[in-house]
């Protein structure tokens, strides 16, 4: 993994002070709907890259009482927000990838926008595939035509947030099929639709995201960009 330090020496938190918690209900709000649709009912959950651990606390409140919850995460920092929402279902761990047994294998994995931090993201796929049955993976599409055209969102994302792999959701998926997954069902997350804006400027993006979107869910992705693929794979 690249820059780890990144991550665990606090400058992730000093630019992120909440790590996205204020996102997780929007997140575990998709994960619960593409369970459902593909009717998938874990009774062990984990999740690998688990920040403040409000995905999987959101996930708890929402699945039935004897489900299991872990999470995982690499940064002393975010691990003690993590800490602060464990009780007896819902463990944290300070731990990378490698150190999972894979005989620790889960009935669900999640992976939310995780591996386009990770340097080498092909054998962290790889690494990555025995721990679960199932496997929820959410991919930023961080590349569209608006981005490469402008630059500087793609530079805002490296800087700011550590993306270091842009994605379509061609090049997305096919990742995941080249390390193996199964892909089983995917669908596009809108985060620049769905979520509050903190400009007046972002407010006025959503017009056209909107408009094209609904002509053309892949054309509108690929033009103007601000979506992420919610996937389900095995």
């Amino acid at each position: 993994m690249i820059a780890n330090e990144f991550y665990t020496q606090g400058e992730y938190l000093s630019k992120h002070p909440d790590w996205h918690t204020a996102d997780s209900a929007w997140k575990a709000s998709n994960i619960l709907k593409i369970l459902s649709k593909n009717n998938i009912h874990p009774q062990t959950v984990i999740e690998i890259g688990c920040g403040s651990g409000e995905i999987l606390r959101k996930l708890q409140e929402q699945l039935p009482a004897k489900v299991k919850f872990s999470g995982y995460e690499i940064s002393p920092q975010a691990f003690e927000l993590s800490k602060q929402r464990e009780n007896a279902g819902l463990k944290f761990y300070l731990q990378d990838l490698s150190t999972i047994p894979a005989n620790r294998q889960a009935d669900l994995s999640l992976m939310i926008d995780v591996f386009e931090h990770v340097e080498d993201f092909y054998g962290f796929l790889k690494q990555a595939k025995d721990k679960a049955r199932h496997i929820i993976f959410h991919i930023p599409l961080d590349l569209s035509v608006q981005s490469v055209l402008r630059g500087s969102p793609l530079m805002r994302k490296r800087k700011n947030s550590g993306h270091i792999h842009y994605f379509t959701k061609e090049t997305a998926l096919s990742a995941l099929e080249d390390t193996g997954y199964e892909v089983v069902d995917w669908f596009y997350t809108g985060s620049y639709i769905d979520l509050p804006v903190k400009s007046f400027k972002s407010m006025l993006g959503k017009i056209p995201r909107r408009i094209l979107f609904a002509i053309s869910p892949d054309f509108g992705a690929r033009l103007l960009g601000g979506y992420s693929l919610m996937v389900l794979a095995k």
